[in-house]
């Protein structure tokens, strides 16, 4: 998923080519992706991210840029995507291929959301813009999903390579010390 605006990072250029410890995080995703056993990479991009699109070296699927569900919603609904999908943002930069096993090892059927505790996230450093309750704990989604057919369930983690999503500087600046 890389076709946000990214307008709490103020930065001069697209989000996912934000660049943290000196390469683009959609670059980094990728990487983490191509390291994981997941088959087939396909990136979501909207008109917000033209330049994101021209930068890719992977299939795309054109959404609309109307929020991350619409753009999630529209990409599910391209007849090259099959459920189950792992869906990932494309603002995490710590990301590599063992949590992403470790996720798909988790999905056991239906859905899944990779949660992380809300307190681990303000440790960290990081923003927390949507948190929720979930068990009785406060939990952060983290950008990391398993969209499938049939009933939701979620995983809950300590692992800051899923907590810590760039939307500001400040995230990206606690991003590069744990490079």
């Amino acid at each position: 998923m890389c076709g946000g605006r990214g307008t709490r990072l103020d930065a001069e250029t697209e989000k996912p080519l934000f660049r943290v410890g000196g390469v683009p995080m959609v670059d980094r995703v990728v990487g983490a992706l191509r390291e994981s056993s997941v088959g087939r990479i396909v990136a979501a991009t909207s008109p917000n991210a033209p330049d994101t699109q021209a930068h890719l070296d992977v299939p795309c699927i054109e959404t609309p840029g109307e929020g991350y569900v619409a753009d999630l919603d529209a990409a599910l609904a391209d007849d090259r995507l099959s459920r189950p999908a792992l869906t990932v943002a494309a603002d995490l930069p710590l990301l590599d291929g063992e949590i992403v096993d470790r996720v798909l090892n988790a999905h056991d059927g239906g859905s899944l959301t990779v949660l992380v505790p809300a307190s681990l996230k303000r440790g960290l450093g990081v923003s927390d813009d949507t948190t929720f309750e979930d068990g009785g704990r406060e939990v952060a989604p983290t950008g990391v999903n398993v969209v499938g057919d049939g009933p939701d369930d979620a995983w809950l983690t300590r692992d800051r390579r899923v907590a810590v999503n760039v939307n500001t500087l400040a995230d990206a600046r606690v991003a590069e010390r744990w490079l």
